[in-house]
């Protein structure tokens, strides 16, 4: 499972003093972003040199309220290798409270917008950060 840290800023708030939920897929991304960057060594600023990596589909739960201070570590794993897609799970939590759980499938594309195979080493990356494997 990767790990990402992601603490709560007063930016993320709302005047209720919870996190307004558009920020949480504001974290998903940056979580999806670092595991690129650690996890499958191939960062988004050499992906968008040759093509991008958009979410096609995403299903969230939220679970409790976080609030400015909270810490969340957001766990990712992969549920799913195909020729052009990946699904991942992501799931936050806070002092082993959990705030939410999404699931997403991001898609390889060309500079065209058309899928394209992933790359063999990142397939296996994948494979490796996963518990497919």
């Amino acid at each position: 499972m990767f790990r990402f840290e992601q603490p709560i800023l007063f930016k993320h708030c709302d005047p209720a003093g919870i996190v307004f939920y558009p920020r949480y897929f504001e974290m998903m991304n940056d979580c999806v972003e670092a595991f690129f960057d650690k996890g499958v060594e191939w960062p988004f600023k050499d992906i968008h040199k040759v093509g991008a990596v958009p979410t096609a589909e995403i299903r969230t739960r939220f679970i409790a309220p976080s609030k400015l201070g909270d810490l969340l570590v957001l766990g990712l794993n992969v549920t799913k290798v195909g020729r052009t897609s990946c699904g991942i799970a992501i799931s936050a939590q806070c002092d082993g409270e959990v705030r939410f759980q999404t699931e997403l499938t991001i898609v390889n594309v060309d500079n065209s917008g058309k899928p394209e195979p992933w790359p063999e080493q990142v397939k296996q990356r994948f494979l490796d950060q996963s518990a497919l494997a």
